[in-house]
């Protein structure tokens, strides 16, 4: 073997030694390059050349450049890094949903309730304008802020839309750059030595689209990378990449689906398969918070206005002559949604329309949900009603009254592929507004009138009469003889044989009917399933202290108490109405439902039921801000850990860099050694 030899070895030692510090310059460059993997050079010794004298080494063979790379740790940065981006886009949404419900004086049920309490000052002087002009400011004040919350409402759900479209422009350009990083990939692998540079561009693509949707992947033989997202669909596959767009959802064209593109084919995206990243959190807030929060203040609205209005109804008004009050509220109607692939006519008209009606006086059975209307499988001439909120389903017939509404449908089987959205509540609150403007116009009178005689020798006073039922004002009609009841008189006749502290009492009816009861203690009259017969006059009077029965007193008999009821002929003087619209405040009508015996059962005040609804919103704020940090340091930790992996560590990079210049310095002195040789050969043959 002669200096050739020497020299070879030292030249493939200085190429090696070479190559390996540009590979560690390299990692020094890109320490700070996020997505960037060390390299690192993968040397081998070649077969060694067999003599006489036995086998000499060849040196050392630069095989091929690595990264470092886990496929484990990078697909838990990938996962982590989506759940984060869902849960911080939830928070983020949540945060502005909740500013909708304000606590204290911002909120909408102190509105409500200061429009209840500025009908104290009516009750207590019933003519004085002053005191009516301030009752229409307040129910303006609060229809304004139901209408205002319904407003951000709808900006908040076409912000949705809005960011969804444009996290959808987002995604279908990540997917399109790594359907290219692909195809050069594939190319590159050609040359039988992995493009790192490549590799780690695409994981970098990748890991920003996994913030936005939750993928899987699959790596081919060629090196290509397939990504998949929700329920296995294929996003990008080698160098073809599919498109993501927005549609308008089938009942509601205000929001949004979400739908991918294959050949000619068009496919919503489920929304339960997308289980992380921005897009899924935008779509479940679309579908679950912001809509239970317009069922639950579309519910409040509609409870408040309507029972309002009922009550409005109940009174007489200060026009001349009087009159029963009008409504002071209108909302918005409730809606009945077809799905757009419905059968329709060929005028364009839908096969089956389906109407949605409030049930008058049923609003206290109204509750804060949609309901989805279909065919019922198991009989075809009903549709089966399922209440989102809690998913109770059921069987409904044209003409059923259901949670306070009633449904409307043309006679016949339903249509097997029809499907409708109802939301009985929905748009009530975006279009409330006050439309009584007369000041004259507020019915605080009461349209029956009780007094207690001066001959009473008892404590008893008449504390509030008003009008409990709308029929109330043909039953007590003086132009209607056949129909009066009034004047009518209450006296009370004995103790209650069996019950010491009940008074029984007898009312006696203009045209001559007779109840007999017994009264205690904060009881009103007037409905009475117990009295004979059984009793419902349409109004309640409440009495205050203790009324006398009849009795002898040294001989001489005096007879029971006596109370006259009778037509109210001076409404403004009158604040019995006045006085049961203050009653609003405690009764809890909201929400309630019907029991299987049935019963009704607890419902909740305006006050209770906002401070519930303010709850609601609140815990889910609070569930979302926890989760958002969790999942936030969850992923840092297993990028953290993907990093210490993959990842370029200066103090190694900087020890390595001396390693190898040392060994490129000591190949440099084999190949001058071997120079050195060779000129003594030269000058030996010179000789």
């Amino acid at each position: 073997m002669g200096t050739g030899a020497l020299l070879s070895l030292g030249m493939r030692a200085m190429f090696a030694n070479q190559a390996a510090l540009q590979t560690i310059g390299q990692n020094i460059a890109n320490a700070n390059t996020p997505g960037y993997s060390r390299q690192q050079v993968v040397l081998t010794t070649p077969a060694g050349q067999v003599t006489g004298a036995g086998f000499f080494g060849k040196g050392v063979v630069v095989q091929t450049v690595t990264r470092s790379h886990n496929e484990f740790l990078t697909k838990e940065a990938f996962n982590s890094r989506s759940i984060a981006a869902m849960d911080s886009t939830a928070n983020n949404q949540l945060a502005q949903l909740e500013k909708l419900f304000p606590p204290g004086e911002q909120g909408l049920g102190f509105a409500a309730n200061q429009l209840l309490n500025s009908l104290m000052d009516v009750a207590s002087h019933p003519a004085d304008p002053s005191a009516r002009q301030v009752v229409l400011g307040r129910a303006r004040e609060l229809a304004s802020r139901f209408a205002g919350a319904g407003q951000q409402l709808t900006d908040l759900q076409a912000g949705v839309v809005s960011d969804l479209s444009a996290n959808v422009s987002i995604v279908n350009q990540l997917a399109k750059q790594i359907a290219t990083a692909n195809d050069q990939i594939a190319r590159a692998n050609g040359t039988g030595h992995t493009p790192n540079d490549l590799l780690d561009q695409r994981d970098q693509l990748v890991s920003q689209l996994s913030e936005y949707m939750q993928i899987s992947t699959l790596p081919a033989d060629d090196g290509t990378l397939g990504v998949f997202i929700g329920g296995g669909q294929r996003l990008v596959l080698g160098a073809d990449a599919l498109q993501l767009s927005v549609s308008r959802d089938p009942y509601d064209n205000t929001r949004a689906t979400v739908s991918i593109t294959e050949g000619q084919r068009t496919r919503t995206l489920d929304e339960s398969v997308l289980t992380g990243g921005s897009v899924a959190a935008l779509l479940n807030y679309q579908n679950k918070d912001l809509q239970d929060a317009r069922n639950m203040i579309g519910q409040l609205a509609t409870a408040v206005a309507t029972r309002v209005n009922e009550q409005q109804a109940l009174g007489w008004n200060m026009s001349e002559p009087p009159g029963v009050g009008a409504p002071i509220f209108t909302i918005g109607k409730p809606r009945a949604l077809p799905a757009a692939t419905n059968a329709k006519n060929p005028d364009g008209s839908y096969a089956t329309p389906v109407k949605l009606d409030l049930v008058p006086g049923q609003s206290n059975l109204l509750q804060a949900s949609s309901y989805k209307l279909t065919a019922d499988p198991s009989d075809p001439s009903k549709y089966q009603l399922v209440r989102l909120s809690d998913g109770l389903t059921r069987s409904v017939s044209a003409g059923d009254q259901v949670d306070g509404f009633t449904i409307t449908f043309p006679a016949g089987p339903p249509i097997s592929t029809d499907s409708f959205v109802l939301e009985p509540v929905a748009s009530s609150a975006i279009d409330m507004k006050r439309v009584l403007d007369s000041t004259s116009g507020i019915a605080a009178a009461s349209p029956l009138s009780a007094n207690a005689k001066v001959s009473n020798r008892g404590t008893a006073t008449v504390d509030s009469l008003f009008a409990v039922n709308p029929n109330v004002h043909g039953l007590y009609d003086l132009s209607n003889p056949a129909l009066d009841k009034v004047p009518a008189s209450l006296s009370f006749t004995n103790t209650n044989a069996l019950d010491p502290k009940g008074l029984d009492y007898q009312l006696t009816l203009a045209d001559g009917t007779v109840y007999t009861g017994t009264w205690y203690a904060g009881q009103s009259i007037g409905v009475d399933p117990n009295a004979v017969p059984p009793m419902d006059l349409g109004f309640k009077l409440n009495i205050n202290g203790v009324p006398k029965v009849p009795e002898t007193v040294n001989g001489v008999a005096f007879p029971g108490d006596t109370i006259d009821i009778t037509l109210t002929k001076f409404p403004a003087n009158n604040n019995g109405n006045a006085k049961a619209f203050l009653a609003l405040q405690k009764e809890a009508y909201i929400g309630q439902s019907v029991l299987p015996d049935g019963s009704l059962s607890a419902g909740a005040t305006i006050t209770d039921a906002y401070a519930a609804s303010m709850s609601e919103i609140g815990a889910r704020v609070q569930g979302a801000s926890y989760l958002s940090d969790v999942s936030a340091s969850v992923a840092a930790d297993a990028e953290a850990t993907r990093a210490g992996f993959a990842g370029v560590n200066l103090d190694e990079e900087a020890a390595r860099l001396m390693q190898y210049q040392q060994g490129y310095q000591a190949a440099a002195k084999v190949l001058q050694t071997a120079q050195t040789i060779f000129q003594e050969l030269l000058s030996l043959s010179q000789r």
